[in-house]
């Protein structure tokens, strides 16, 4: 099953790519207007497009909906930063009167009007990858972010030996996904592993040029520093570049990233990055994409769907079980 979504993915994935310019559709013209007045129509709205987690969402909502013979539309703004141009989204979503939307929290305070606007219309809330700090939603479909931030610190711990300096690239201090992966994280350090110091945590808004400024400020003023998490795709890779700018030695510095994407997936092969957390957005698309279809036809749903996470490397990337959850 798993092999197959991969499969579907990377037939559909140049295809998605050329439909993705700052923020997208489902494609489908009778969707975008808010289904033909037949069929279920269901709205969803992400956190964004630069990166190929989303794309992988896309495809798993898509999947879905195709499976289950719904109409769906699929947003999201430029950048993860965008809170403002997400939540006109949301309302534009509730305008078209959906008999569901599906989303995910940028702000998780800054939705929390708009909710209300889509109870006071009937309409029904899944999310998925990070909630909103609201009551109304009935489900989320995401990976438990905290459980991911401590197996990205026991690798780490491992990799180093047990002691000696480490420091965080954030992706948000904001959003659900960027607090729980790095407090994970941080949590199992401090509880764990006492001879490890976690000496600076800073923020690159998941932004790769970012990052890799944060990143190569921290070597600098760390020189025993021994690793580097990133916890997302943007953020692990600025780190890459930021250690392949300075010209530092393959595997001189431990760096562990979060998400997949070829970037990652050529850094981790040729010995730049140790490893990372990889999701299933895939099963993320399409596990909320179920919750809408049965929330809109007055079904029961689970409060949290935990879609896992899993640690990869150079030894395990091509398991079929860890290929089936990778994405380039």
């Amino acid at each position: 099953m798993k092999i197959g979504k991969k499969t579907a993915f990377a037939a559909t994935l140049a295809a998605a790519a050329l439909a993705v310019a700052g923020c997208s559709s489902s494609g489908d013209d009778t969707a975008s207007s808010g289904g033909d007045g037949d069929t279920m129509y269901i709205a969803l709205v992400s956190k964004g497009f630069q990166h190929q987690f989303w794309q992988a969402v896309k495809t798993g909502a898509e999947q879905k909906a195709e499976e289950l013979g719904v109409e769906i539309t699929f947003d999201g703004p430029a950048s993860e930063t965008e809170v403002d141009a997400q939540l006109q989204m949301l309302q534009t979503a509730i305008d078209k009167d959906p008999a569901a939307i599906a989303y995910a929290a940028l702000d998780p305070e800054a939705c929390i009007p708009l909710y209300e606007s889509a109870e006071a219309a009937g309409i029904p809330i899944v999310e998925f990858d990070a909630p909103c700090d609201s009551e109304y939603s009935q489900s989320l479909a995401a990976t438990d972010s905290l459980v991911a931030g401590a197996l990205a610190a026991q690798h780490m711990a491992e990799l180093i030996g047990g002691e000696g300096q480490v420091a965080i690239v954030g992706h948000s201090q904001i959003n659900s996904t960027g607090v729980e992966r790095r407090d994970g994280f941080v949590n199992e350090i401090e509880a764990n592993y006492p001879d490890i110091e976690i000496v600076d945590i800073q923020y690159g808004d998941g932004d790769h040029l970012k990052s890799a400024d944060i990143a190569k400020a921290m070597i600098a003023a760390n020189p025993d520093l021994k690793g580097i998490y990133g916890t997302n795709e943007g953020s692990a890779i600025g780190v890459v570049n930021a250690v392949n700018e300075l010209g530092l030695p393959k595997g001189e510095l431990t760096i562990i990233g979060f998400d997949s994407g070829a970037a990652q997936i050529n850094a981790i092969k040729d010995g730049t990055m140790a490893g990372a957390i990889t999701q299933d957005p895939i099963g993320i698309g399409e596990t909320v994409v179920q919750a809408a279809y049965d929330v809109a036809n007055g079904e029961s749903v689970e409060g949290f769907y935990d879609t896992g996470s899993y640690w990869y490397d150079a030894d395990n990337i091509d398991d079929p079980e860890i290929a089936a959850v990778l994405y380039e």
